[in-house]
């Protein structure tokens, strides 16, 4: 993926209510950083957050897929896991 300095660059306008607009100007200072940067960089986070979160949870439904059709398997050969077993004398 290319950085976003070489990336064509798109404007876009949003609303804010002003206690956040107020924050933002206040984040950016302190970060030593303009508005669009900060705000750049919050959206490119939140949505490496998103895309890991859909990762985990396409993970976790095939791993749990995954463990039933184990069940199963196991279910088929239980009684097979016992036929080479050496018989215990009472």
């Amino acid at each position: 993926m290319r950085s976003t300095t070489q990336q064509e660059k798109v404007r876009i306008n949003i609303q804010l209510p002003a206690e956040i607009k107020d924050r933002l100007s206040q984040a950016s200072t302190r970060e030593g950083k303009n508005v669009s940067t900060l705000v750049r960089e919050s959206i490119e986070e939140k949505l490496m957050q998103l895309d890991k979160q859909d990762i985990d949870e396409r993970m976790k439904a095939a791993y749990q897929d995954l463990a039933e059709e184990n069940i199963s398997i196991c279910d088929d050969f239980k009684f097979s896991d016992a036929e080479n077993l050496p018989e215990v004398a009472s």
